[in-house]
């Protein structure tokens, strides 16, 4: 579909302005819960909304995350016709619109551009793409959770793999310089978590329930050494 370049390029402002859409903020405010900026890493995402014990409204910014990449990369697909994947003009208009949904999420203009570390987006972009390279990365990240049980990690891990599937599906097209940018963007947020897992400071999947877990058994434990005392004395 051969289309006026000057209504074309408009897909890339609208794609950022749908990536600058917060959900972890949007879900908060409609289920009255604080502000994600304001409490645990400050980061506004899904694993940092699940801090406040609501998993439903964690479950939804996750799904909202992911439905913007997806999108906002299906809209720009449909208006700019099957040859977006390909070697031409469009294609590097898709891969504008990859690059400005993802940005969008990292520093969103309606939120002081304090964004989150984009891999809900990613996934959703991912599929938006193309459902078996999606399902191929997503795949990466489940196997690199289950085994290391890193979050971060397996974040990292399918962010670099993400383009690597790609090429592989698709050859050396303009898109996988888009996925490439985005991996380096997504690496570039984790920084911190790059550094605790130097360091070995980084929290494990499950680790925070197994520790409170562990203390309420410590406790209970204290509680009946004590009851038993008194009962002797």
């Amino acid at each position: 579909m051969d289309l006026n370049l000057t209504p074309a390029l408009l897909l890339i402002p609208i794609a950022y302005l749908i990536g600058s859409i917060s959900f972890a903020v949007v879900v908060s405010k409609c289920m009255r819960l604080p502000d994600p900026h304001s409490y645990g890493s400050g980061n506004p995402g899904a694993t940092n909304v699940l801090r406040t014990g609501n998993k439903l409204a964690a479950i939804l910014t996750l799904i909202g995350d992911a439905l913007k990449g997806y999108f906002a990369v299906m809209l720009a697909r449909v208006i700019l016709g099957d040859a977006s994947l390909s070697s031409t003009l469009n294609s590097w208009l898709l891969c504008g619109v990859v690059i400005a949904v993802f940005l969008g999420h990292l520093f969103p203009i309606f939120h002081g551009f304090k964004g989150g570390k984009g891999v809900a987006t990613a996934c959703g972009i991912l599929f938006g793409i193309n459902w078996i390279l999606g399902a191929a990365t997503l795949g990466t990240w489940i196997i690199v959770a289950m085994f290391m049980r890193y979050s971060s990690l397996a974040a990292l891990a399918a962010a670099v793999f993400g383009p690597i599937y790609f090429v592989f599906l698709f050859g050396f097209q303009p898109m996988a310089i888009a996925l490439l940018v985005v991996c380096l963007l997504l690496i570039w947020r984790h920084r911190s978590n790059i550094q605790n897992l130097m360091n070995g400071t980084e929290s494990r999947i499950g680790s925070k329930k197994k520790a409170k877990a562990e203390a309420e058994k410590r406790t209970n434990t204290q509680t009946n050494k004590q009851a038993n005392t008194e009962g002797q004395s």
